[in-house]
């Protein structure tokens, strides 16, 4: 029996979860739902209600970094998981502070008493930061923090793409840019109809 794998096409956190699948080439039945109209199923699946949810015949996977991980660990042909420790801590950056930030600059109507002006400040010193280093080493080798942050950075550039392309972050933006021109990409972001119960199983990868 195939996992099943609820997702939504344009949920970053969804995103980084199709990354790894696709890397791992552990096969799923895809269920693609729409947000404003969760189905039952995905309800009684999903402690959290949110994508992505994996679920295997042993265990529910409810956070987006853990289906990573486990897609990961049954078969990792480019050695996403062999990263260095400071892999680790810019994913927590990412996900805490920059991920907040994120919102409250994208979504600025949702935080009224906050100003997005200064998030927007915060997001962009981690980018400052990111810049300086992904020569080093995340651009040397692709590694699970890679695709951990990518679909974060993607959703921050898209808020204002010409206010981003004018930073002076070209080591950022090379790696976003190789990111969304590429074949994976393209891949993991193929449009799928909206799940319904009794529907014909859809496999991903």
């Amino acid at each position: 029996m195939l996992p099943t794998f609820y997702s939504f096409r344009r949920c970053p956190y969804a995103m980084r979860a199709r990354l790894a699948l696709d890397v791992s080439g552990v096969r799923t039945e895809l269920r693609e739902i729409v947000l404003r109209d969760k189905p039952p199923a995905f309800l009684a699946a999903s402690p959290s209600a949110t994508v992505p949810c994996l679920v295997t015949p042993s265990q529910t996977i409810d956070e987006s970094l853990d289906v990573m991980i486990w897609a990961l660990e049954q078969n990792d042909p480019e050695g996403w998981l062999d990263m260095p420790q400071a892999g680790w801590e810019w994913i927590t950056r990412c996900d805490g502070p920059f991920k907040s930030a994120l919102d409250r600059t994208k979504y600025a109507t949702r935080y009224p008493d906050e100003d997005p002006a200064r998030h927007r400040d915060i997001a962009s010193a981690f980018l400052a930061d990111l810049d300086a280093q992904i020569a080093p080493w995340i651009g040397a080798r692709a590694s699970l923090a890679d695709f951990a942050i990518l679909p974060f950075v993607r959703q921050f550039a898209f808020i204002d793409k010409a206010w981003f392309d004018a930073q002076d972050w070209p080591q950022l933006q090379g790696w976003l840019e190789a990111f969304l021109s590429s074949d994976r990409f393209a891949r993991i972001m193929q449009k799928y109809p909206k799940w319904q119960a009794g529907d014909a199983a859809t496999l991903f990868p």
